[in-house]
């Protein structure tokens, strides 16, 4: 006879007597999921233009992505944010961004509610309703979803993966990271990758590995329990880093440019019905170069690095097929109810010119083409951290114009595939429907028979703002369900509704036709002059890629749509409008311990990330080891930040003490001392004292004077004439040694400090030693 159950917090049912032999038991009963429950498979790309999958009429291959389509729906109206974290809050809580506290990215969070980066636990995740059905759940890849002041090992975990519903969790918590040396977090602890680039390691064929483990390792428990994956590639994001061979398929493909690309993928896209026929291609953008106009040594450096972006598209592609041919092979493809998305429009952030490292454009500190020219056959490799121009990011946007943080369609128009053999019939089929992010969690409810949970865990919870489109899976003709939907990222607004769209760019229509930087901060002044004079109008219904502004035919309609908008605006805590982005990426925030000026740091303990390590740019510090040195010497890192992409190190090598710092990659400075550290216990320490204003508007730090001292007697200096003004990214620091990628080429990583380091100071409170003493034995010594 099957034993009693019950479900925990009712009554028990059965009988406590006084010893067993009076008494009947009742066992709790587990979470089940219904019989016959799909799986939910979510496939997040990151920086995913609307024109560069195959099925969107891309030449890039990507036959995994494009059976999806084949075999189930392409949808053509499916909309986001304009920015990873906002969107990625939309997919996994059905609730508009600023609702999430995400009007940005999380390092850009500022005071406000809209904005702070602190998702409520009122907006539960799909992974916290799933859980509460019987479903295993599952987070692999890029994560971006708390507070980046949250993200070191003091926590609080709370908004980590595993404190929002997933059982397992495998990939990285911040925005971007390399694909050679990732920043990797199992669970909640960092991990180093399984392997090394030379070892043929990747990160996305890394995260595919795991996300099989992590399916095959319940099923084989439990076959028949449904899971939910939600697999978020650090592809196509920034730095595009694939293995040679892949972007060499590619050679001479975009020799003809950025136009001819818009020409072909935008004729494929009519062929497949992607787009109407009717539709137009939206105008060149005022701020790419004419193909031709270039010099020919820049037509190549561009076509390579949209010969490596495109291997990397191909490359990820790959290894998504990977996992799909899994679950085929266990049975459990037909029912798993996949969708594809990307979390915005293709990514800007390569500057005009493209880079051979992302984090010169961060720094606003491009480097010469010739530079980039002798790196050409790097690009895609472990040394560099390259994103491709302008031109190519307004290309995998076709048919729209712009693109990622801008709210025109190239910014929030996005590939959208759904595949579900054992629950859609239809099959190949375009969709047209009106639909964004927010849709993604009511639609999955709706196919589960799930109805929005009023509390989860306890809390209360907030009205979903998304609708389900599931109604659309089998009927082309069915009606639209989502007729209004706002828009704001860094200043720049639109909304949708019931066919039309009006838009109000900040700060303007493109970079060369605006009157004021990139990142100027909206005032009270500026918002009033926009709303008056600036809002452009678009009958999205006749006009798909926004290229005639109606705006003077339609006045009344204008005025409709503006007010619209801030009617959602104030449901939804989009105020108070904030354009800026330096500014919100230096504001100090709340840390979990008051201001220091003195870190203490061990060997053996985990990276610091970014946004809680010692900030040392542009200000006076210093950094003091204790170390003890055994006979025969020792060396390795001491204390580091960043990669070969930019950062610094502090080390021991030959028996010598070092300090580098590698500006973006353009340049490398260096003091070293030319005694030998002697044996025995010691204090080695690195000072740096600024002699000049930083010039961040050119993408120079603060310059200064760098000295080294053994015991407190000054061994070595030099001047570094200029520093990284802004921020290290990927940004670690690291006690004993130089995980991932080398910020000095003097080493192999991970260079771990051989002796016994039994700490690292890092001062910020500005007391420097001063030596005359020594000084005068330097300068006598130069002498």
């Amino acid at each position: 006879m099957a034993p009693k159950e019950y479900r925990p917090g009712t009554a028990f049912p059965g009988v406590i007597g006084r010893t067993t032999d009076v008494s009947s038991p009742a066992w709790p009963q587990p979470v089940r999921a219904v019989s016959g429950a799909p799986n939910v498979l979510f496939i997040v790309l990151d920086d995913t233009g609307f024109g560069q999958f195959g099925c969107y009429g891309s030449p890039m291959a990507t036959p995994n992505i494009d059976a999806l389509a084949e075999g189930g729906l392409l949808y053509n109206n499916m909309h986001t944010t304009a920015l990873c974290s906002p969107s990625r809050s939309c997919i996994m809580t059905g609730r508009n961004h600023h609702a999430n506290a995400m009007a940005g990215i999380t390092e850009i969070a500022t005071g406000f509610p809209g904005y702070n980066g602190n998702i409520p636990f009122e907006n539960g995740f799909l992974s916290e309703m799933l859980l509460q059905y019987g479903y295993n759940t599952y987070m692999v890849g890029k994560w971006h979803l708390v507070p980046s002041e949250q993200e070191s090992a003091a926590g609080p975990y709370d908004r980590w993966p595993l404190g929002r519903g997933f059982e397992r969790f495998y990939g990285f918590l911040g925005g971007d990271t390399s694909q050679w040396y990732p920043d990797l977090v199992y669970d909640n602890h960092q991990v180093e990758p399984p392997a090394a680039p030379e070892d043929g390691y990747h990160l996305t064929a890394d995260l595919v590995d795991k996300a099989i483990s992590f399916i095959a390792s319940a099923k084989q428990v439990a076959p028949d329990k449904p899971f939910f994956l939600n697999f978020c590639t650090g592809a196509t994001h920034a730095p595009h880093h694939v293995p040679k061979e892949w972007a060499d398929v590619y050679r001479g493909r975009f020799d003809d440019g950025w136009d001819a690309y818009r020409e072909y993928t935008f004729n494929r896209q009519k062929q497949r019905g992607v787009v109407p026929p009717d539709a137009e291609l939206s105008r060149h953008d005022p701020d790419v170069p004419d193909w031709n106009s270039l010099s020919p040594d820049s037509r190549r450096l561009a076509a390579r690095m949209m010969e490596v972006y495109a291997g990397f598209v191909s490359h990820t592609d790959y290894h998504i097929g990977r996992l799909l041919e899994f679950l085929k092979e266990i049975g459990e493809f037909d029912d798993t109810l996949i969708m594809v998305v990307s979390d915005n429009g293709a990514s800007p952030e390569g500057g005009v010119t493209g880079t051979t490292n992302e984090l010169q454009f961060f720094n606003n500190a491009p480097e010469p083409i010739e530079d980039s020219l002798r790196a050409i056959d790097e690009l895609g490799s472990p040394s560099t951290f390259n994103h491709y121009p302008w031109g190519w990011t307004w290309a995998g946007n076709t048919p729209f114009r712009r693109w990622k943080r801008e709210t025109y369609r190239g910014g929030v128009s996005d590939p959208f595939l759904v595949h579900w053999p054992s629950g859609i019939g239809a099959r190949g089929e375009v969709r047209t429907q009106y639909a964004h992010l927010v849709d993604m969690v009511p639609t999955v409810l709706d196919v589960l028979g799930i109805e929005p949970m009023s509390t989860l865990e306890g809390v209360p919870q907030s009205p979903l703002h998304g609708v389900s489109f599931a109604h659309t899976f089998d009927n082309p003709a069915a009606p639209t369900r989502h007729h209004t939907q706002y828009f704001e990222m860094l200043g720049h607004r639109a909304i949708d509704h019931d066919g039309w769209r009006a838009v109000c760019p900040w700060p303007g229509s493109s970079f060369a036709e605006a009157d004021t930087p990139f990142g100027t901060p909206i005032t009270a002044a500026d918002l009033g002059e926009l709303d008056a004079h600036h809002w452009e109008l678009y009958h999205i219904d006749e006009d798909f890629a926004e290229n005639h502004d109606v705006a003077a035919e339609h006045p009344d309609k204008l005025i409709e749509m503006i007010s619209l908008w801030y009617v959602e605006a104030g449901k939804y805590n989009v105020l108070p409008i904030d354009s800026s982005t330096l500014q919100r990426l230096i504001v100090e925030r709340p840390q979990i311990t008051p201001a220091q000026t003195s870190y203490t740091l061990r060997a053996g303990t985990e990276t610091l990330p970014a946004a809680v390590a010692p900030r040392v740019l542009n200000r006076p510090h210093s950094i003091t080891a204790a170390v003890e040195i055994p006979p025969g010497g020792a060396e390795g890192v001491l204390l580091c930040q960043g990669t070969n992409a930019g950062g610094w190190s502090f080390y021991v090598k030959d028996g010598r003490l070092h300090y580098a710092h590698n500006y973006v990659r353009r340049a490398l400075y260096r003091v070293s001392c030319t005694d030998p550290v002697p044996e025995g216990r010691h204090e080695l320490r690195f000072e740096f004292e600024p002699t000049d204003m930083p010039d961040i508007a050119h993408g120079k730090g603060t310059p200064g004077r760098a000295q080294l001292y053994i015991d407190r007697r000054l061994v070595a200096q030099s001047e570094i004439p200029v520093t990284t003004p802004v921020a290290f990214n990927p940004g670690g620091m690291t006690c004993g040694a130089n995980p991932g990628s080398a910020v000095a080429p003097d080493y192999a990583p991970p260079f771990r400090f051989s002796g016994t380091l039994h700490s690292v100071t890092v001062d910020l409170s500005g007391d420097l030693i001063t030596d005359v003493d020594s000084e005068i034995r330097m300068h006598m010594a130069r002498q």
